[in-house]
């Protein structure tokens, strides 16, 4: 299937994703509290932006089936939302007039562009590398242990993109994928793989919240 296939043609992405300095501190709690408050801020400015470009999606779905489906998926970001307050009270970060940076920015213009002037498959194509890179790197973690240890503050964080819930929001959205995109659209795999290569530039920035 197309979703399966893009996700193979950008392992390489991923498994960086996955080395990524910012990731392994996650995975290890040594991540420097200002990183993970900083990215807390910049994710949350994302996550509106990401429900937006899902209700493209919805308006456009030509079925009840892709209507039914974004509407879970809308509802999924706004749960990664409230997480997200939940974090920011208790890491001290200001959710209100987020300030986004380059990184975030050009992430979120690539998404919201392609919601406003591409079809449907495109959108998907777009959005689908968020969610399946985080249910795999929170699996991914869970697999290593990380969610376990008892003194790593991370572990919220890992539970949840290693849950079962995330797993199906990430795999309904490839299944989206599947059926309105054509494998025959070049644009697509560019635009699968453009976001995989914004997710990596997101944490980049994220390790590096002065730069």
């Amino acid at each position: 299937m197309l979703a399966r296939r893009l996700w193979i043609d950008n392992s390489d992405l991923a498994q960086a994703a996955l080395a990524h300095s910012f990731v392994r501190g996650l995975a290890n709690g040594a991540l420097p509290r200002q990183q993970f408050q900083f990215y807390v801020a910049q994710d949350a400015f994302f996550l509106e932006a990401f429900a937006r470009a899902y209700a493209f999606g919805l308006a456009r779905s030509p079925d009840r089936y892709g209507l039914e489906a974004f509407h879970r998926l809308i509802a999924g970001v706004l749960e990664e939302l409230r997480l997200h307050t939940t974090y920011a009270a208790r890491w001290h970060v200001e959710l209100d007039n987020v300030t986004p940076s380059s990184a975030t920015l050009a992430y979120t213009n690539f998404l919201l562009t392609i919601a406003k002037t591409k079809g449907l498959g495109e959108i998907c194509a777009a959005m689908t590398p968020c969610m399946r890179l985080y249910a795999f790197l929170g699996q991914s973690l869970a697999a290593e242990g990380a969610a376990a240890r008892p003194d790593n503050p991370y572990r919220e964080w890992i539970d949840t993109y290693a849950s079962s819930d995330f797993e199906a929001l990430a795999a309904t959205l490839e299944e989206l994928l599947n059926r309105y995109a054509q494998d025959d659209n070049p644009y697509v795999a560019q635009a699968y793989n453009r976001a995989m290569q914004l997710e990596l530039a997101f944490f980049s920035a994220a390790a590096n919240p002065a730069s």
